[in-house]
């Protein structure tokens, strides 16, 4: 017993003095190494504990699930992974992805056309035959590129059209909707349906919908004022909101009817209350367009004596004069800072029909996922439904995109990328887009660019952050099951200001 008590206490020892070797040996390791690397290990433990803080404590995020990865912009190493592997939804952060491949496959010049074509043998005043307007999937065609395409058809002379006019969509599938769209979205303007022929009622391109704007009448009890954009007979409006007291409700509501373009305002409006705004899908864009053309036709004295018909071009048909989009470095611009659906899914569509032969959505995901692939980022470890991320079935790891977001930087085409990401904290729309109310405090204005997402129980954040240190990050914050967005924002927002902080 006494030999094994001083046996214990000469092991003992022995452990003793191992630990003591092993303390000193890490402090001299620590210090032999470069105080940089010192700093920057002690930088990267206290960002990562901020971060973890904000995770934990935060009461919105208690049974919500968060996927969160940061990485340095210099050599793409992860400098902070929470569930980082965690197949997540990312909402309209798709859109990075979509937008990425859409430059490798397309090109930051490609542009997109709608023709205005004839079957008729001669061109006089009288034609003898069809007018056919033909759509390549321009998702910025606005009514005034089509008054100018009716004025080119004046000034060539032409007087009648003795024929029908004829809407031609050929150019994609007759899929309008993506696959797992909520029905809910059918009548909104981020629902509208994909059709290679549609128009923007504004220069906010938001494809295949209408402006409508609602003011107060002049007194009390009187209905509002409806005003359509564009204007035209195709939208049918219901007008049952009238105008109250100053000190009134303000609570107007516009809604489509489900396979018509009927709209119908309820509601009050308070008078001299500041008028309400709403974007609606149309039903059928293709018959739209083809609408607000001969409309436009009428209104240069040109008659057209058949119908509005849908079809395609036959191949001997003469071009009497198209309209050109404007390139795709500038089409982004919109499309990803104000986060624009329908384009998203038209890109996708040009995508399969450029590299496929078809322009579908099953064509276009196959080629998207192809070229992401080749930016380093898995497909077959995500599931992707559409070009967008209106999909409540699309989830994506946010390690992947912080990897996507690295590997972009060594393309040619990364500085229109970068430049059609909302930039925090500019009021200006096409430059803050959807970020223009978000970190608007100076420290934090113009630091960050990032694409934002937002879908029912969902919102995401993943872009670049310019550090005090003089670092860039990358990061993605996907956050899923929330029970407030507006909460997950204010928590991406934090998390953000942690980063920037560095």
């Amino acid at each position: 017993m006494g030999n094994t008590h001083k046996k214990r206490k000469a092991g003992n020892s022995l452990i003793k003095i191992g630990k003591n070797i092993i303390i000193i040996f890490i402090t001299m390791t620590i210090s032999l190494m470069p105080y940089t690397q010192v700093r920057a290990m002690t930088a990267k433990q206290s960002m990562t504990h901020q971060l973890n803080q904000v995770i934990m404590k935060e009461p919105a995020l208690q049974g919500a699930i968060a996927g969160i990865s940061v990485r340095s912009a210099a050599d793409g190493a992860i400098l902070y992974d929470y569930q980082g592997d965690v197949r997540l939804r990312p909402a309209s952060n798709m859109k990075l992805l979509t937008a990425a491949a859409a430059l490798k496959v397309l090109g930051e010049n490609y542009t997109f056309s709608t023709e205005v074509k004839t079957d008729a043998k001669k061109i006089k005043k009288i034609i003898q035959g069809n007018l056919y307007l033909k759509g390549n999937g321009d998702p910025t065609l606005l009514e005034d590129d089509i008054e100018n395409m009716a004025m080119a058809i004046e000034r060539i002379g032409v007087k009648k059209i003795k024929g029908n006019l004829v809407a031609d969509d050929s150019r994609y599938d007759h899929v309008r909707y993506p696959l797992d769209m909520p029905w809910s979205d059918e009548a909104a303007y981020y629902g509208a349906q994909i059709s290679a022929l549609t128009v923007s009622p504004t220069k906010e391109y938001d494809s295949g919908s209408v402006r409508v704007k609602v003011k107060p009448g002049t007194k009390i009890g009187e209905k509002v004022k409806i005003t359509v954009t564009p204007k035209s007979n195709y939208i049918k409006i219901i007008n049952h909101a009238v105008t109250v007291a100053k000190d009134g409700k303000k609570k107007i509501k516009i809604e489509r009817e489900h396979s018509k373009n009927t709209v119908t305002i309820e509601g009050t409006l308070p008078l001299n209350a500041k008028e309400s705004k709403e974007w609606v899908g149309v039903w059928e864009p293709t018959r739209f367009a083809a609408t607000l053309f001969k409309q436009a036709l009428t209104e240069r004295g040109i008659t057209v004596t058949g119908k509005i018909k849908t079809g395609t071009v036959p191949e001997q048909a003469k071009l009497l004069t198209k309209h050109q989009s404007m390139p795709l470095s500038q089409l982004l611009v919109p499309f990803m800072k104000l986060s624009n659906n329908v384009h998203a899914e038209i890109l996708i569509k040009e995508m399969g029909k450029l590299k496929k032969g078809e322009g579908s959505w099953d064509k276009g995901l196959t080629v998207m996922k192809s070229e992401v692939a080749k930016l380093g980022v898995n497909p077959n470890i995500m599931v992707i439904r559409d070009g967008s991320g209106i999909s409540h079935v699309d989830s994506v790891p946010a390690n992947q995109l912080s990897k996507l977001l690295f590997s972009v930087q060594k393309e040619k085409w990364f500085p229109v990328y970068l430049n059609a990401l909302p930039v925090a904290g500019n009021s200006d729309k096409m430059v803050g887009g959807s970020l223009r109310k978000r970190l608007t405090d100076p420290s934090m204005a113009g630091r960050v660019r990032a694409k934002t997402g937002t879908i029912s129980t969902v919102t995401s954040l993943s872009g670049y952050v310019n550090t005090k240190s003089g670092q860039i990050l990358i990061f993605s914050i996907l956050l899923n099951n929330m029970l407030d967005e507006t909460k997950g924002k204010k928590i991406e927002d934090t998390l953000v200001t942690i980063l920037a902080n560095q």
